[in-house]
């Protein structure tokens, strides 16, 4: 018999010793560490949920501001525009002083074109203006021309 267990003996030793191996083997790699990948993938998953926090808040200052200038508001803080202006700027530009349309050609918060910029006493580029400058240009305008200036925000 005691050849019978021997072999026996061998065999569960040499598992033992590989299944000591082996754990030996997994320690190292921190991959297999406890919490290693479990804990990379917590990390990615909050840092995802930041990421998407942050453009949330992003976006809903962007929607503000939208409201806010379609409402009349401004966004620079600086309209002195009356309620028929602010909703003609908002069709035009979104209300947005420094916008640039049209290829470049109609410029600033009413896309005014270089000349009738100037026909109304600006120099320069309307979009570099100050906004309660444009909005004074644009009264001009609106008061010599009325809405037919702005062919689609203006009816």
């Amino acid at each position: 018999m005691r050849k019978l267990l021997a072999p026996a003996a061998v065999i569960v030793i040499a598992v033992s010793a590989s299944a000591i191996a082996a754990d030996a083997s997994s320690q190292n790699d921190p991959g297999n560490a406890p919490g290693g990948p479990d804990r990379a993938i917590a990390l990615r998953a909050k840092q995802r949920r930041a990421s998407i926090r942050k453009e949330r808040r992003r976006a809903k200052k962007r929607r503000e501001q939208a409201r806010a200038t379609a409402q009349g508001g401004s966004t620079q803080g600086g309209s002195t525009a009356s309620p028929e202006l602010r909703a003609i700027a908002a069709c035009e530009s979104g209300g947005n002083p420094h916008a640039v349309g049209g290829g470049g050609t109609f410029r600033g918060k009413y896309q005014f074109t270089y000349a009738t910029w100037a026909s109304v006493g600006g120099s320069g580029d309307p979009a570099a203006a100050p906004e309660p400058e444009q909005d004074r240009r644009a009264a001009v305008l609106l008061a010599r021309s009325g809405r037919s200036q702005w062919p689609v925000c203006g009816r």
